[in-house]
């Protein structure tokens, strides 16, 4: 498993319509992508403008694959919205996150 960080500006007008934009866009490549399980969305409490997406992978293939054509297709409504700063994948060492 990997994770994958993204980092993105986002107008505070904007956060909204982001967060909708990523759930749908999210939930799309899930359904359609070798080796993607999903992602979760978090704002930063600092810089309200500052978002992060972290995607969970099955394999560094699987996302290279997919981040090829990423920004004009499947990523395209959160680059209209947002501007990404950055993604850095990480090869996830464990898990303890709680779940109910």
């Amino acid at each position: 498993m990997m994770r994958v960080i993204y980092r993105w500006k986002v107008p505070e007008s904007r956060i909204e319509e982001f967060r909708d934009a990523w759930r749908e866009v999210t939930t799309g490549i899930h359904a359609r992508t070798e080796g993607a399980r999903g992602s979760f969305c978090i704002q930063s409490i600092d810089d309200p403008s500052e978002v992060l997406t972290i995607a969970l992978w099955d394999d560094e293939q699987d996302w290279r694959a997919f981040i090829k054509t990423a920004k004009a297709m499947s990523m395209k409504a959160l680059h209209e919205i947002g501007e990404q700063l950055s993604a850095t994948p990480y090869v996830q060492l464990g898990d303890e996150t709680v779940r109910d």
